[in-house]
């Protein structure tokens, strides 16, 4: 039988406490969320809602084709352009997917007998950006400066080393000025994924490369996602407009895939506006994730000391992991629960969001339920 091997798969799935499976939530959830992604509670924000659907009634429903050919409206480039100029980069160029956007960097800028050095906690969207491009790839340590260097050194030619910014398991930090001195001294490119610091890092939300002092930097390529801090959908690139002239040329994401909907680009554009006027918004979901962290340690639980808004709370076990997050929910808290494969380093856990809107009040019942229902 054609795909009868999936049996298999799936009674070793479950065997290990892996088994994944969806679960719709309803438009008016009467759970305190902290699994979402909504970092600065804008997602459902009037504005940026009204935002979305000013853009769908203007432009359509969907942007019609690819950027190439009638997916490029003037709100696309407006986006492009704001977004670029609020996080200090010369360019910007919007993909209908954080994880579209990072296959694009990496296989754009990773020819054929290039090296990538990328980091071993990368983000799944990375990874399979090193796998698809012509380029050889060394994995080094995580967040390890020095292993960069090594790997440059064995190398003569083109090269870039990929990272996250803020990795999304632990929600700890790369040492972004550490890499790009390595970078520098071997003339290669540094490519960071900011999925996780905008909105959150940097002066007013500008994110990781701002805050490190390297945005704007000729030698630099960061990657946004739209659907974390800014509540809508979709990713960009940011960097030197060169860099930009050659995507639009060279990335078979961009170039084989419809624009962004016109409603995604309107509600990111609304939600980049509203943290320009309201930068207190980053430093709010910082303060937040900072009391959650401050909180769960005194509980006696054993969390990692948060980056930016991701707060990690370890599990003994996948099945642990599992039944604490379903526990947490009954009890009336969603959380994330990341199990193998999405661990690098195989242990699992809780993770939290720590987002902008959360009460003094919410968090402590947060704290109150996950200690409550701890394995």
């Amino acid at each position: 039988m054609a795909f009868g091997w999936l049996d298999e798969q799936a009674r070793l799935r479950s065997r290990a406490g892996l088994v994944r499976t969806l679960r719709p939530r309803p438009a008016a959830s009467p759970l305190l969320d902290l699994a979402s992604n909504d970092y600065l509670g804008l997602a459902r924000h009037p504005e940026v809602t009204e935002g979305a659907a000013r853009a769908a009634r203007e432009w359509g429903g969907g942007s019609t084709g690819s950027r190439l050919v009638t997916g490029t409206t003037e709100l696309h480039t407006e986006l492009e352009r704001e977004l670029a100029d609020f996080c200090g980069f010369e360019a910007a160029l919007v993909f209908s997917s954080g994880y579209a956007a990072n296959l694009a960097a990496v296989t754009a800028l990773a020819p054929h007998g290039s090296l990538i050095v990328s980091d071993a906690g990368n983000h799944a969207s990375l990874i399979d950006g090193c796998r698809l491009a012509r380029g050889t790839t060394q994995v080094v340590a995580h967040a390890e400066p020095e292993a960069v260097r090594k790997a440059l050194r064995t190398h003569e030619g083109t090269a870039i080393t990929v990272s996250d910014t803020v990795f999304s398991v632990d929600g700890d930090a790369a040492p972004l000025t550490a890499l790009a001195e390595a970078c520098r001294e071997h003339g290669a490119g540094l490519v960071v994924d900011d999925a996780h610091g905008l909105g959150v890092l940097g002066d007013g939300g500008r994110g990781a490369p701002q805050a490190a002092g390297l945005a704007g930097a000729a030698d630099v390529v960061a990657t946004v996602t739209l659907s974390k801090s800014l509540g809508s959908q979709g990713g960009a690139v940011l960097g030197p407009a060169r860099v930009v002239e050659h995507l639009i040329n060279a990335a078979r994401t961009f170039i084989f895939d419809t624009g962004l909907a016109p409603a995604a680009a309107g509600a990111a554009l609304t939600a980049l506006r509203m943290l320009g006027r309201e930068p207190e918004r980053a430093a709010r979901a910082r303060a937040v994730a900072g009391e959650l962290y401050a909180r769960l340690t005194a509980a006696g639980l054993e969390a990692v000391r948060p980056d930016a808004a991701v707060v990690s709370v370890r599990a003994p076990s996948p099945e642990d992991a599992v039944r604490w997050a379903a526990d947490c929910r009954a009890a009336g808290l969603a959380v994330g629960c990341f199990r193998p494969p999405s661990v690098p380093d195989g242990i699992s856990r809780l993770r939290l969001t720590a987002r902008a809107d959360l009460t003094g009040q919410q968090i402590e019942r947060a704290v109150r339920l996950i200690g409550e229902t701890r394995p």
